[in-house]
């Protein structure tokens, strides 16, 4: 499809537009987070220097020299159709922050939307816009850098953030200021503490309905579980807006796949994305829809290799990202569809007419051969 380029004349009405927009090329990381390869990840990935883009080299550039793709049949599955795309953030930088490695997304009490880089960093986005409002940073009990990956956005706006390398969970204030540490399994701690593999654990984080509990998936499996049945862990809330240990379910992921984040619907079922990356090949991304209302509670069941008895979460594929238009997207590497990238970050923004509004951002792993993009879905559950 033919691009039409936005002068930057337009900015101020492409700020009061509800809708993406879309620039610049989509690239993929062979290096990182691939079927063959899963422990390459933001732990080893090299720090560079922030670049941009000549014409998007701060925030105040996003709403200039884009692209826009119409979102009437531009269908990806029976179920699921994409609007637009929008690179408008990529290489970019505010306040003197990198804005990239984005591995989650959540919606804030307020309607703006926040961006959680691996890299310990939190912005805040604005929703129609998607230019960078502010930027918090992020750090353990001893101030040292987290692997940040999951997000959740409490009803009284605490920020419930996982890092993968040991993995935790922890409640922050709108500020940064660590409130809390959620409890986990020794089985999910990192080996030698517990069974799990670093950056293999905590990558999607959610607040079931009602906000009474929250749930957390596993990137891969734990050692001594079949290879792809992922542990899916949750917390119930307690006094005081803490957490308590709650129940465990398996999923099991198609061959070679992680799960990098979930998302809950109010009738308690998910949205699970699956990724992947073969080298010479590209990424794979699947969205699922998940139900592990009857699943079994496995927080006591020690291996999930050859138990026939455990009912695991069911699941239901909506779309392969790979068979969506393309809508002009290029890119530098291999990939089934040029329109793929490094899908780490999902969160559903509210509905158009009876679809969920489901908005999905790649990790550009501060990677000039990647691209930080976010994909407008419209999804039928």
């Amino acid at each position: 499809m033919r691009l039409r380029t936005v002068l930057a004349t337009l900015t101020a009405g492409l700020a009061a537009a509800t809708t993406l927009t879309a620039a610049g090329p989509a690239n993929a990381d062979p290096a990182t987070n691939t079927a063959t390869n899963p422990t390459a990840h933001s732990a080893t990935k090299p720090v560079t220097k922030p670049t941009a883009h000549p014409a998007a080299n701060t925030a105040a550039n996003t709403a200039a020299n884009t692209a826009t793709h119409p979102v009437t049949g531009n269908a990806c599955s029976p179920a699921v159709s994409i609007g637009r795309f929008s690179d408008a953030l990529d290489k970019t930088a505010f306040g003197g922050t990198f804005v990239g490695n984005f591995s989650a997304l959540a919606r804030d009490g307020d309607g703006s939307l926040a961006a959680l880089s691996d890299r310990s960093a939190l912005f805040r986005l604005d929703a129609k816009t998607l230019a960078p409002k502010s930027v918090v940073p992020l750090a353990d009990e001893n101030g040292a850098a987290l692997d940040s990956e999951g997000l959740a956005i409490d009803t009284d706006g605490t920020r419930l953030v996982t890092s993968e390398t040991e993995p935790s969970i922890r409640r922050y204030s709108r500020d940064g200021k660590i409130l809390d540490r959620l409890p986990v399994p020794s089985s999910l701690l990192v080996a030698p503490a517990g069974r799990a593999t670093s950056n293999q654990t905590f990558e999607g984080l959610t607040l079931l309905p009602g906000g009474r509990a929250l749930l957390a998936s596993m990137e891969y499996a734990i050692s001594g579980d079949s290879a792809g049945t992922v542990r899916f862990q949750t917390w119930t809330r307690t006094r005081g807006g803490h957490f308590a240990l709650g129940a465990q379910y398996a999923y099991r992921t198609d061959s070679g796949l992680g799960v990098p984040e979930v998302q809950a619907l109010a009738d308690g079922r998910l949205l699970v994305l699956e990724r992947g990356f073969t080298a010479g090949v590209g990424n794979t991304v699947r969205l699922y829809l998940a139900d592990p209302r009857r699943a079994t509670n496995t927080a006591g069941v020690e291996s999930l290799t050859g138990q026939d008895d455990v009912r695991l979460i069911k699941k239901t594929l909506l779309t392969d990202i790979a068979s969506c238009p393309s809508l002009g997207a290029t890119a530098r590497q291999p990939q089934p569809n040029p329109l793929l990238d490094n899908i780490e970050g999902m969160v559903i923004t509210g509905r158009d007419q009876g679809r969920l509004k489901v908005l999905l951002v790649s990790d550009d792993n501060q990677n000039a051969a990647q691209t930080t993009r976010l994909y407008d879905l419209r999804v039928r559950v």
